[in-house]
């Protein structure tokens, strides 16, 4: 509406030479759900509280450090020796954040369900309501949601929480995805693919990526290994190091043809002693003098490395929506800090992790020679569906939603006339145009690549502008994987 002028003088209008546009919103911000040290800023409490951090430091200002991991160990005739974790010490959220930063993650979100000192529960992890999961239901920013510590729970238990999780993205937000672990998933597919299938069911999959296998990492160095890490060490360690002190220092003859025990065993033997009460320098003392000590330690780290993928996946995502875009496939990717996967895939056993007849399709992490640890699979747990097979067509599809989403709360209770049509439709054409410069939409031209419809007779009736509805079609052809290069060699005739 132009100005009354009442006045005699000079007015300056200004116009808008540049259509809106709307503005693409966060892809690569994974919420982690599980255990931690503490949970406090200050005196405020932030139990089951989303709490948005950037960096490993931040994480250890407001939720501490690493869970002490116990483990017990006993006599082996075999190996010597047999390394247990005490289940109710052992959690993977802790790891499996430090995997997401190695891995290229930053922005993420923590929830915070208890401390380190009952254990994973079922009640706190898959909770009714309120709190765990619940939580995220107000915040928007979150695109993927990671719960590594529900491989620790009861099988049943971890396939009902994973189902929890495919529920919260594909019904009660519609605006992330689940990357989900398989149970017991460093052991052979034959022994843990079906029951992860039959496990999470058959609703929401296209909201959830699945890998396989567990992945050996080099998270945990070998001076974060201690005595500590050891339960109750003055028992069957003691005993354990006794017997292989005797056999480093077997008895030797004295000057009359007597066998005596090595002066160098009772040196040994009096610093095994000193379990009873272990100490940062008996842990030193014990490393260089016994071998199998040290072998004890190494195993420790590895079982404490051993990690399930989720965690290092979201870091992956992340850093690929970072330098290349959402629309690129996280697949053919090395992971940082992974030293193997845990299974040992081929050809022929990712045939049916890839193409099984249910479309319940597990991404594998395999190993190449001269390229290291590659994320070798791009689908979603929706597998039969030509939609929604792969998971960066998923992703995009919602960050083109939630952009548009978002754009458009500018016009509600704008007048439901020609102007506004008009204006919403520049917008989300301009949009859609920079993500076809992108390379997120598929097309020679933007005509190839999208359409955007509104207007009287054409997405409305009269009827919906009288009930205040206003109708917008729009149709995105989004670019897909090359999942399959199949090159054709033939031979011919000698030309010349």
């Amino acid at each position: 509406m132009s100005q009354v002028y009442a006045t005699p003088g000079v007015y300056i209008e200004e116009k808008s030479a540049f259509p809106s546009s709307a503005v693409a919103v966060a892809t690569a911000v994974p919420a982690f759900i599980g255990y931690t040290e503490t949970h406090f800023d200050g005196n405020k409490t932030l139990l089951s509280k989303p709490t948005r951090i950037t960096s490993l430091a931040e994480y250890h200002q407001y939720f501490g450090g690493a869970p002490l991991t116990k483990f017990t160990i006993t006599a082996d005739p075999a190996t010597k020796f047999k390394v247990d974790p005490v289940t109710t010490t052992q959690f993977y959220m802790y790891s499996s954040l430090r995997l997401f930063f190695a891995n290229g993650g930053s922005t993420c979100y923590i929830v915070s369900v208890g401390d380190y000192s009952k254990g994973v529960e079922t009640a706190t992890l898959n909770p009714d309501s309120e709190t765990g999961i619940y939580t995220l239901l107000k915040e928007l920013e979150p695109t993927m949601i990671v719960i590594p510590d529900a491989v620790l729970l009861a099988k049943t238990d971890c396939f009902s929480l994973q189902q929890t999780m495919l529920m919260h993205c594909g019904v009660d937000m519609r605006n992330r995805v689940a990357l989900l672990d398989v149970y017991d998933g460093f052991k052979e597919p034959k022994l843990v693919i079906e029951d992860f299938r039959n496990g999470i069911g058959n609703n929401n999959l296209q909201w959830a990526a699945a890998y396989y296998p567990w992945i050996e990492t080099t998270v945990v160095a070998d001076t974060e290994v201690t005595l500590d890490n050891i339960d109750k060490p003055d028992g069957d360690l003691k005993t354990i190091l006794d017997t292989e002190a005797k056999l480093m220092y077997p008895q030797i003859p004295d000057k009359t043809g007597t066998l005596v025990d090595d002066p160098k065993l009772a040196v040994i033997s009096a610093e095994i002693a000193k379990l009873t009460a272990p100490s940062t320098t008996l842990h030193q003392t014990l490393l260089a003098k016994i071998p199998l000590y040290k072998s004890i330690m190494g195993e420790l780290r590895n079982k404490l490395n051993l990690l399930p993928p989720s965690g290092g996946m979201a870091g992956v995502i992340s850093m690929v929506d970072q330098t290349v875009g959402v629309a690129k496939s996280p697949a053919n990717v090395s992971m940082g800090k992974v030293v193997k996967p845990s299974v040992n895939i081929t050809n022929a056993l990712q045939e049916d992790l890839n193409l099984p007849l249910t479309g319940k399709a597990i991404n594998a992490i395999r190993t190449f020679p001269g390229k290291g640890v590659l994320v070798w699979g791009a689908r979603t747990l929706d597998g039969n569906s030509q939609d929604w097979r792969y998971l960066s067509v998923r992703r995009t599809i919602i960050m083109i939603e939630q952009s548009l989403k978002i754009a458009s709360e500018a016009y509600v209770f704008e007048p439901n006339t020609v102007n506004t049509w008009v204006t919403l439709k520049g917008s989300m054409t301009n949009f859609l145009t920079d993500q076809w410069k992108r390379g997120s939409l598929a097309g020679a031209t933007p005509e190839d690549a999208f359409s955007v419809d509104i207007g009287l007779g054409v997405t409305m009736t009269p009827t919906d502008i009288l009930d205040g509805i206003m109708n917008i079609s729009i149709k995105l052809a989004v670019v897909r994987p090359a999942e399959f290069i199949v090159i054709t060699i033939q031979q011919q005739m000698q030309k010349s």
